[in-house]
């Protein structure tokens, strides 16, 4: 067994290993990207990699949504029940810490910490900065009053901006033609008062249908 002299030097340094801080070159964490808004009920990966100095071995890394305290590990996410059958860890022991949060819902809106313990007690690392995941649901945002021979601008509202997503839109159940966040109707009439609703191409869940007026 190794045998460490604590100085107060010794001490900060421990101590900024606990909470997250690079306290030295090699320790850190990295998320890519550092911020992820996901549709309800799609399959999040979180991009991660990780470093610590050489000589040190890893005996355990888990994700969590808690940061360690002076007195406590944070919870392991994979033990968690709300996660246990949604979450999959495809890192590994060496560098990549990258997770697959599947079906998710508004309640997984919240920041995600990685942390590693290697063989050394002196040998702790969680990232401060964490990674924030917001989730959005879809809905039709329509005018409040349409007339006959209006041109008509639908909507596909998020609460966050997806990335680079195809938008399908229906009509009473079938499908148009258009893939933009944005339905455009030129001098609406009576045929165009129907059931409106949108989804992201690829993705199951879509939009409550909302009923288009046409005074």
């Amino acid at each position: 067994m190794v045998s460490l002299q604590i100085t107060p030097s010794t001490s900060v340094v421990l101590h900024i290993l606990l909470t997250g801080v690079v306290a030295q070159d090699g320790w850190g964490v990295k998320y890519t990207p550092k911020s992820i808004c996901a549709l309800k009920g799609s399959t999040v990966i979180i991009g991660c990699t990780y470093t610590y100095p050489l000589g040190f071995a890893i005996k355990k890394s888990f994700w969590s949504i808690r940061q360690v305290t002076s007195t406590s590990e944070p919870p392991d996410l994979s033990l968690d029940l709300r996660y246990q059958d949604r979450v999959q860890y495809l890192g590994d022991k060496q560098q990549n810490c990258t997770l697959s949060l599947r079906d998710v819902t508004e309640e997984d809106q919240c920041k995600y910490y990685f942390r590693f313990i290697t063989y050394k007690a002196d040998g702790k690392f969680q990232d401060k900065n964490g990674v924030q995941l917001f989730v959005t649901d879809l809905q039709v945002e329509t005018p409040e009053e349409v007339v006959e021979g209006d041109d008509v601008t639908l909507t596909c509202k998020t609460t966050c901006n997806l990335t680079g997503p195809s938008y399908i839109w229906y009509k009473n159940g079938v499908s148009l033609s258009s893939n933009t966040k944005a339905l455009n109707l030129k001098t609406v009439s009576s045929e165009h008062a129907a059931s409106y609703s949108c989804a992201v191409l690829g993705q199951s869940h879509s939009s409550s249908a909302v009923i288009l007026d046409v005074r």
